[in-house]
């Protein structure tokens, strides 16, 4: 057996060894050692990265959650830190069981955009509110506008929905204390970050004007008089910055 036959033997028997058989020469409680170590490794990984969607499993559920994972899912990266991105496209793309929760890769996300802000090395232009109406604006990088079918910020083992009643919109956003923090939002308002995140370094003018095109009936005016405040409190969470 040539050494790249060997090591799939020895990899295909850590990911199943149930299904697998015992690589030739390695003794059955060394590849229990191997097995469990990266066993864990993975398992430790998603639920310090999935704490709320760990909550919710049984023991035995999640960990056959995590096998089917570290079985079928081929991943890209050989860094640890980026496991809950692979599980994300795991849930996304190839997992497929009828009795999962209909919010699964929606909560993932969720917990996964919280994790992803709170490492960020990205930093916000701190926007002077005195000059808020004159400056060109942009959403922070440290922000993140988010609409889901379930409202994720409320699952807990104690609320877990199992229809969709109406979508969800969010901003994730680290703030100067670099606490990550949640607000939910409007869809009219949701469409005003779309519109910062997507044609940044405009005026609030600009962004009024546009978002009007989205709310015929509601006049640029009034849009410009509520949409200030809410610029205003964006501005003082960190929510957005200056270009």
């Amino acid at each position: 057996m040539n050494f790249q036959t060997h090591q799939a033997t020895f990899a295909s028997y850590i990911r199943n060894p149930e299904k697998n058989p015992l690589p030739i020469g390695v003794k059955p409680e060394r590849m229990a050692m191997y097995r469990e170590l990266f066993f864990n490794n993975i398992e430790g990984f998603l639920i310090a990265n999935f704490p709320v969607l760990y909550s919710l499993f049984s023991e035995k559920d999640w960990e056959h959650l995590v096998q089917d994972f570290f079985e079928n899912h081929v991943c890209q990266t050989p860094h640890f830190s980026e496991i809950p991105e692979e599980f994300l496209a795991y849930l996304q793309n190839e997992r497929q069981n009828s009795t999962d929760f209909p919010f699964l890769f929606e909560l993932a996300h969720y917990e996964w955009v919280e994790m992803a802000l709170s490492i960020s090395h990205e930093t916000v232009t701190t926007l002077p509110l005195e000059n808020l109406s004159n400056a060109k604006l942009k959403l922070s990088p440290l922000a993140c506008i988010l609409a889901y079918q379930f409202p994720v910020q409320k699952i807990s083992p104690e609320f877990i929905p199992l229809k969709s009643e109406n979508p969800t919109f969010l901003v994730l956003y680290r703030n100067a204390e670099d606490m990550v923090q949640f607000l939910e939002i409007t869809p009219l308002t949701f469409q005003l970050l779309q519109l910062l995140e997507n044609l940044p370094e405009q005026t609030a003018a600009f962004y009024f004007a546009k978002l009007a095109e989205f709310a015929p009936t509601i006049s640029v005016e009034i849009l410009a008089e509520k949409g200030g405040g809410i610029l205003e409190d964006f501005a003082r969470r960190g929510v957005i910055g200056a270009a």
